[in-house]
């Protein structure tokens, strides 16, 4: 029986012993040592990106448009020469020949040829010039412009006499050296008209009470009394950064119309007609004025439009 017990007593030390049994991988192994060179190198490669990638960044373009100013003078000189020699001519042979003569120093050889018949020996009316107004030069392209003009013509026949006016259209050529040239003949055109534009008229919004709307009238037409004759150093007083410019005119103060008051930024804006009377003309003048109003010890002008 006792050997029974040792025997099975052996047996469960030994059992113990094998699962006290630890198996350790050495750290000098292949596998760990090639672990470790990966992980060191993807690090390496890491900080290596790091201070070597390329900053990007969106890039906006902006378009610069330059404005880029013509001068017109001479254009506009070249056609008023040219309408003045072109409308003008006496119903005699030898006047036709001279406006023929004068018109070739304008147009290219074409538009010589073109308008050789245009007045007419026989022609029954003669036609002197009166206003000639520029409504507008532009650019076609880089040196060719449209100009349209009109022409106000007095045009007798026999002993009667009237004014016409018409309005037209021609190119004008511009070579580098400044010379120019019409290369298209006075075409039949429209001036602008009217347009039917109302701006949208101010009301008071009720923001400043009427102690203050009586003591800004009261400055108001204190102020526009003496203003047609008041010097740099009058003003000075009622106007500040010289905002309305002395005028120097003899016109009599009548009165305020319709003033509108309204508080902005703590300034007091002001919409307002004044009626004066010309002393030289003895006729009514209206001056609009859009004025700004601030007060320190006394109110003072600061703005105008």
């Amino acid at each position: 029986m006792k050997r029974f017990f040792k025997k099975k007593e052996k047996q469960t030390l030994e059992t113990k012993s094998k699962k006290l049994k630890v198996r350790t991988v050495g750290t000098r192994k292949k596998s760990v040592i090639m672990l470790w060179i990966l992980l060191i190198s993807s690090l390496a490669f890491g900080i290596y990106k790091n201070f070597t990638a390329i900053d990007q960044h969106t890039v906006h373009e902006k378009e610069i448009i330059e404005t880029k100013m013509v001068d017109t003078s001479a254009i506009e000189s070249f056609t008023k020469n040219f309408v003045k020699d072109y409308y003008t001519w006496q119903n005699k042979k030898e006047s036709i020949e001279q406006r023929t003569e004068k018109i070739n120093d304008y147009l290219t050889e074409n538009l010589q040829a073109l308008n050789t018949d245009t007045v007419r020996d026989d022609i029954p009316t003669s036609s002197s010039v009166g206003d000639i107004n520029i409504w507008s030069i532009s650019q076609e392209n880089e040196d060719t412009y449209t100009v349209v003009y009109s022409v106000e013509q007095k045009i007798t026949e026999d002993k009667n006499s009237e004014w016409v006016r018409s309005t037209y259209r021609i190119l004008v050529y511009q070579d580098k050296l400044g010379s120019l040239v019409i290369t298209q003949n006075p075409t039949l055109w429209s001036i602008p008209t009217k347009s039917d534009y109302e701006p949208k008229q101010p009301e008071s919004n009720g923001t400043i009470d009427s102690d203050t709307v009586q003591e800004v009238t009261e400055f108001l037409e204190t102020f526009f009394a003496f203003y047609p004759t008041a010097t740099d150093k009058e003003l000075a007083y009622y106007v500040k950064n010289n905002t309305l410019p002395p005028i120097g005119k003899d016109y009599l103060f009548s009165e305020l119309v319709h003033p509108i008051f309204q508080t902005v930024n703590h300034q007091i804006k002001v919409w307002v007609t004044v009626k004066y009377i010309d002393e030289a003309t003895k006729a009514t003048h209206f001056s609009q004025y859009i004025l700004t109003l601030e007060k320190d010890t006394n109110w003072m002008i600061v703005e105008c439009k």
